[in-house]
C-alpha cells in the first residue's frame, strides 16, 4: 500500500506545483555606469615592456612604389609615394615619401631627372630628418642620395678647377706669345 501512496503523493505534488501561477518577473533595476566594475584577467605587463606604437605606418603604398620603381615604372612609383604621403600623416611617412621622390629625380633614366632639384630636396630633407624607424629601402635611398650629393660636389670642384686651370693656361699662352714677339720682333702666325 505504501508503494501506491508514494506515486500518488508525488503526482499530487506535481499537479499542485504546475497549477500555481508563475510569480511576476520584476524588470531589472537600472544601474549607473559607476556601479559597474569590470575586472579583466589580463597578464600584467612588465615595467620595461616596449609595446607596439599605435602610430605605426601602413607602408603598403611605399612598398608598392619600391616594387614599381625596381620595374622601371618611374611615374607610377612616384604616384605610389604620393599616395603613401596622403594616407599617412606622420612626419616620418611624409619625410620617407619626399626622400623616395627625390631619389627618383636623381635617376638619369627617370622622366623626373633633375640634378639640381635632387640636390636641393636632399639638402632640405637632411635638415628635417625625423626620428623613428625608417623603412629599409628608404635607408638605402638615403645613402644613395648622400653618395650622389657627394659625387656632384666632387664634379663641381673638378669643373671649377678645370676652369681655373684653363684660365691659367690661356694666360700662359698669351705670355708666351708676347715673349716671342719681344724676342723675335715679329708676331706669331
Amino acid at each position: 500500500m505504501l508503494q501506491k501512496l508514494i506515486p500518488l503523493a508525488c503526482t499530487t505534488l506535481l499537479v499542485a506545483c504546475a497549477a500555481t501561477p508563475p510569480e511576476p518577473v520584476e524588470p531589472p533595476a537600472q544601474r549607473s555606469p559607476e556601479d559597474v566594475k569590470l575586472t579583466l584577467n589580463l597578464p600584467e605587463e612588465p615595467e620595461n615592456c616596449v609595446c607596439q606604437s599605435a602610430e605605426e605606418n601602413d607602408r603598403t603604398f611605399l612598398e608598392r612604389g619600391m616594387e614599381t620603381l625596381a620595374d622601371g615604372e618611374y611615374i607610377e612609383a612616384v604616384q605610389y609615394f604620393q599616395r603613401y604621403q596622403r594616407l599617412e600623416q606622420l612626419p616620418l611617412a611624409q619625410w620617407e615619401g619626399d626622400l623616395a621622390i627625390a631619389y627618383v629625380s636623381m635617376l638619369p633614366s627617370s622622366p623626373f631627372y633633375d640634378v639640381d632639384a635632387a640636390l636641393l630636396a636632399y639638402t632640405d630633407l637632411q635638415s628635417r630628418e625625423p626620428a623613428g624607424q625608417k623603412h629599409h629601402s628608404i635607408v638605402i635611398m638615403q645613402q644613395a642620395l648622400e653618395s650622389f650629393v657627394l659625387m656632384e660636389r666632387h664634379i663641381w670642384d673638378l669643373e671649377s678647377r678645370t676652369g681655373m686651370l684653363q684660365e691659367d693656361l690661356d694666360k700662359r699662352e698669351q705670355a708666351l706669345k708676347r715673349l716671342r714677339e719681344l724676342t723675335l720682333g715679329q708676331p706669331e702666325d
